[in-house]
Parts: C-alpha cells; structure tokens; sequence
C-alpha cells in the first residue's frame, strides 16, 4: 500500500454537546476529564475516532462510554481545526450536538466519569475550545428552533404555557413578554385547552394545553413568529 510521505500525523476526534431540558430549564451535560493535561476539569464527552468506524458510529460510541446514555440523535454540526486546539497533538474535532428531555434519560447515566447537568450561565470552566463548541451549537439549535417546531417534542403530552415559555425561554436565554408570548401562542389555533389546571407553580394555577395533533403538520408554521426578532440570537 503506497503511503504519503511528508505527512504528519492529524488525529481526528468527536466531541459531542448534549443539551437538556428538565421541565423548566435548559441545562447542558459535562464530564470530568479523565487524562492529562486538564485531568479532571469539566469537558464535553469526547473521544478519538477509531479507523474502522464512521464519525456518526464513534460520536454515539464516545457519549455512551461517558455516560451511559444510547439512541440519542446527535446532529452533526462543525469541524474545529484550529492548529493549536489540544495542547498534545494536532487534533480535528468533528461536532454534534442534540436537545433532549432529562427525565426521558436520567436513568441511563452512569458514575464513572461524573457526568452533571449544569445551567447554561452556570457553566464552568472548559478545556481546550469547548465553550466556543457550546456557543456555536446553542446558536445551531437557535436557529434550528426559530425555523422548526423541534422545540415541542420535548414536551409532555399534556403542558401548560408557562412550561413552553420556559422552554423557548431556556433556549434563547432571555425572558418574553408573557402576555404576548401566550396570545402568539393561542392565536395557532393549535393547543386544545385541557379541564385540568397545574396547581404545583402557583396558586391559581395554569391550564393545562394538548398539541392538536390532526392540524399539527400543515399549521406548524403559525409557531414561527413565538420568537421576536430571532435573527438577534444568531
């Protein structure tokens, strides 16, 4: 087999940022670094990818080895090349990155390298050019979800507006007005109200909603205009 000669050696890696969402927060999912150098600072679940697998095989492989968690839909999202990003040796990340719901998966987590949820603007200190991979995957998901109604599959099949506020709140990391964000929202023609209120928030309680399943995918984009300006977030 003829090789190319003069060629350094490029590693290639995949890092894989995994957003959650509990009920009420966004939060994102950090391991503690299990090798030197930054042994034991917090870290986004990374590994080399090995010559027989494909990086969509490795990324799902390096998240269940750091943390238990399997069938997860990643997307892939970016390569980050900088010459100096690993301290060791030149080293390609491919990314990817997912939104999912905490309690679907909590069980799923294993101990072994201490995974935890943190809140976004509780995030502490990452190696390497991790943070830079959060920003630009949270502005992925931005985008994503002012153009796609993907928010809403991490909702109860029953839930109720403050919930959903919440969500969109935790996502775009800043607060709506919730008298317009509730008349953008009812005015769909897609929630079905339910008899039942959530009395666990407050004390006159909170309605709860249903997703009118039978107009769901003809009307969805009725949901795009819940985010004032989104171009501001990207």
């Amino acid at each position: 087999m003829q090789k190319y000669s003069g060629q350094k050696r490029i590693l290639v890696a995949t890092d894989c940022i995994i957003f959650g969402f509990d009920g009420w927060n966004i939060k994102l999912l950090l391991v503690q670094r299990g090798l030197e150098p930054e042994k034991h600072k917090w870290s986004l679940m990374g590994g080399f990818i090995q010559p027989s697998e494909s990086p969509d095989d490795a990324a799902n492989r390096v998240l269940e080895l750091r943390t238990g968690l399997k069938n997860v839909y990643m997307e892939q999202f970016r390569v980050f090349g900088s010459p100096d990003r690993d301290p060791v040796e030149r080293t390609l990340s491919i990314a990817y990155f997912a939104l999912i719901d905490i309690h679907q998966y909590e069980k799923q987590l294993s101990e072994e390298y201490h995974p935890e949820w943190f809140l976004l603007d509780e995030m502490p200190d990452l190696i390497f050019d991790h943070a830079q991979m959060v920003r630009l995957a949270l502005r992925q998901l931005r985008y994503k979800a002012a153009l796609h109604p993907i928010l809403f599959q991490l909702l109860p099949e029953k839930f109720t507006i403050p919930q959903l506020q919440a969500l969109y709140e935790g996502v775009y990391q800043t607060k709506f007005d919730d008298r317009n964000f509730s008349r953008k929202l009812l005015s769909t023609g897609l929630l079905v109200k339910q008899p039942e209120k959530d009395k666990l928030s407050s004390k006159k309680g909170a309605f709860y909603y249903k997703l009118d399943q039978s107009h769901y995918e003809q009307n969805f984009e009725s949901f795009l205009n819940l985010v004032p300006n989104p171009e501001k977030f990207f």
